[in-house]
């Protein structure tokens, strides 16, 4: 077999728009897609079934926007003939209309830059930044309000969105590498196994974790082995935690009970943009 001649090759530049939240990744077309189709319809799931993402996909991509905006983008509605649904905030819909604008002056810089891509196929370099992803559930952009120094260990304490607090324990030299101060801005990373489910509030009685988030449970997904709970906080943020069945039914857990998800200061991660 010949190898395909490529001396008349043609090359084109191709790109595409993702934000970024502190070095997070917010989001791209697909989800800005997925938020003008949830103003079109008013159904998560048919905006899901429109893009061909799974229900709990979108509803996964939702709670990370909410989440990394510090604001919600996407509203629940009762009531009305339908049962209620689903639409955007005026935060949400100024974030797809505004990205429609980005996108179209994108395609346009992307159409005049490839006009000076052509006839340069023998020396054209194309260098690719390598993009951190994690499969962490939890994740917040947060500013720290207080350091707390140890021999070994640093306490870390951070606002998140919604008045909420979190709280870290990481070593002395990480916090140094990192350049932790007050008034950084740093993000968190919480695994959704990390966190125990109460139901209820906290207070009823004594705990040593020092992270304990109240809520109301907004969703369930039960699986073959474990169930997922995401409790939303102050209609700004959402915690998701994995459960074993068993426990989600010894718990008695409902959509709108009032939860606590639970876990250690060790298990929070904090980083800072690169």
């Amino acid at each position: 077999m010949q190898a395909k001649d490529k001396s008349n090759a043609t090359i084109a530049i191709n790109g595409s728009v993702w934000m970024t939240v502190d070095g997070e990744n917010f989001g791209g077309k697909g989800r800005i897609e997925l938020l003008a189709r949830i103003a079109e319809s008013g159904s998560i799931t048919q905006a899901a079934k429109d893009i061909k993402m799974s229900y709990k996909a979108a509803w996964d991509a939702i709670d990370s926007m909410n989440n990394l905006a510090g604001e919600p983008l996407v509203e629940r509605l009762t009531g009305g003939k339908g049962g209620g649904g689903t639409r955007l905030t005026k935060r949400g819909q100024q974030l797809v209309d505004n990205f429609k604008i980005i996108d179209k002056e994108h395609r346009d810089f992307i159409a005049q830059l490839g006009k000076h891509a052509e006839g340069i196929a023998d020396d054209f370099l194309l260098i690719k930044k390598m993009n951190m992803k994690t499969s962490v559930r939890n994740q917040y952009r947060g500013i720290i309000t207080h350091i707390k120094l140890g021999a070994v260990n640093d306490e870390i304490e951070l606002q998140i969105a919604g008045d909420q607090k979190l709280i870290a324990i990481i070593t002395h030299e990480s916090a140094e590498e990192l350049g932790l101060r007050i008034g950084t801005e740093v993000f968190a990373l919480v695994k959704a196994s990390s966190i125990i489910v109460m139901n209820g509030l906290s207070g009823v009685v004594m705990l040593s974790a020092r992270n304990q988030l109240t809520g109301q449970i907004s969703r369930i997904q039960v699986g073959a082995v474990n169930t997922e709970i995401v409790i939303e906080m102050n209609g700004s943020s959402s915690l998701a935690a994995t459960i074993t069945n068993e426990s989600y039914d010894t718990l008695g857990l409902a959509v709108g009970q009032v939860a606590t998800g639970i876990f250690k200061a060790s298990s929070v991660i904090i980083g800072i943009p690169a």
